[in-house]
C-alpha cells in the first residue's frame, strides 16, 4: 500500500472542459488547471461531480485524467473518481487511475439497485483491495438514494486503505456527529464537499474543502481556508460572504453548479461552457445574469 499523506487544504472537484459531448477541450484543460494552481489550490479531484464524469464515456474520462495528470506534473495531489454502477468498471478505471499516476481514487455509492449498508461496504471494501492507493470515501445522498451511513463510514475508515472521507450531506449536524464517532484520536483526513459551509467547518475541524466554485475563484477559496485555520473570525465572516454570494450565483435557475461553473470560466477565457447531456446549459436570461454578476464582482482578500 501506498503510504498515506493527510491531506488539508482546498482540493477542488476539477471541471472537464469539453468542445463536445464527445471532445476534450485540451486548451481548456490545461488554461484551467494552472489557473487553479496559480490560485494556490492544495491538491485537484478530478472526474467528481463538477467534472461531469458519470456523463462522460471512459475514453474521455481517462484522456481527461492523463492530461490532468501531466499537467500538474506531480507539484500537487492528484484524486481521481472512479464511482461507477459497475464494480468491475470501477476497479479497472481505478487500476488505470493507479497505473496513470493518481495519488488515490474516490468512490461514491452506486446508483440504481437498491443497497444495503452491508452491500455498499462490501463494494467500497473490493475497489479498495483491487489498488495499492489510498481510497477516499464520498458521500453525496443528492446525486445517489444509496447514501453512506455514519456508522459504515467509521467501520471502512477503520481500514488502513481508506484515507479519508469526502462529506457532501451538505448538514453541519452530520459534521458533528460524524467527528464525534470519529473521535479526537481520527487522523485521516475529512473534507467537506458544500463550499457554503467551508467557513465554519474548518473552524470546527475539518481538514479542508472540495468547493465546485474554486474552480473559477480558486485563491478566494484558499484565502478563506487560510483564514479559517488562523482563526481570524472576521476574515472569515468576511469570505464567507463573499463565497455566499457565488454560491448563491452559480446555481442559475435552479440547475446544477456545474453549468455556472463553466459559463463563468469561458466568460473567463478558461475554457468553453459546454456541458455534456443530459445537462442543459443556461438560457440567455440565465446567462446575462450571470454575466452581470461576474462584471461587478470584486474579490476582496
Amino acid at each position: 500500500m501506498k503510504e498515506i499523506h493527510k491531506l488539508k487544504g482546498i482540493i477542488p472537484p476539477v471541471a472537464t472542459p469539453l468542445l463536445d459531448q464527445n471532445t476534450l477541450d485540451k486548451m481548456g484543460v490545461s488554461k484551467l488547471l494552472k489557473h487553479m494552481m496559480d490560485g494556490g489550490v492544495h491538491g485537484l479531484f478530478v472526474l467528481g461531480t463538477t467534472g461531469e464524469a458519470v456523463s462522460l464515456s471512459y475514453r474521455l474520462r481517462y484522456e481527461m485524467l492523463e492530461q490532468s495528470l501531466q499537467e500538474v506534473s506531480g507539484q500537487l495531489p492528484v484524486l481521481a473518481g472512479v464511482s461507477d454502477t459497475s464494480l468491475e468498471e470501477a476497479i479497472r478505471f481505478a487500476q488505470k487511475a493507479e497505473k496513470a499516476g493518481v495519488s488515490g481514487i474516490v468512490v461514491a455509492p452506486p446508483y440504481y439497485f437498491p443497497c444495503t449498508q452491508e452491500a455498499l461496504y462490501d463494494y467500497v471494501l473490493r475497489l479498495s483491495e483491487a489498488v495499492s492507493i489510498p481510497t477516499y470515501i464520498y458521500n453525496i445522498p443528492s446525486h445517489s438514494p444509496h447514501a453512506f451511513s455514519q456508522e459504515t463510514v467509521v467501520r471502512l475508515l477503520q481500514l488502513p486503505q481508506i484515507a479519508g472521507y469526502k462529506d457532501s450531506t451538505c448538514s453541519m449536524m452530520a459534521f458533528h456527529q460524524m467527528k464525534h464517532k470519529l473521535g479526537e484520536d481520527f487522523d485521516k483526513t475529512y473534507l467537506l464537499g458544500p463550499e457554503e459551509l467551508l467557513g465554519e467547518s474548518v473552524l470546527l475541524g475539518a481538514d479542508g474543502g472540495v468547493n465546485g466554485g474554486a474552480n473559477a475563484f480558486p485563491r478566494l477559496y484558499v484565502s478563506l481556508y487560510e483564514a479559517a485555520v488562523a482563526r481570524d473570525i472576521q476574515k472569515v465572516k468576511a469570505l464567507q460572504a463573499q463565497v455566499m454570494r457565488i454560491s448563491h450565483t452559480l446555481y442559475q435557475g435552479g440547475k446544477t453548479v456545474i453549468q455556472g461553473v463553466k459559463f463563468a470560466l469561458s466568460e473567463m477565457g478558461i475554457c468553453q461552457e459546454h456541458v455534456a447531456l443530459p445537462l442543459a446549459p443556461l438560457d440567455h436570461l440565465e446567462k446575462a445574469a450571470m454575466r452581470q454578476f461576474l462584471e461587478n464582482f470584486e474579490l476582496n482578500l
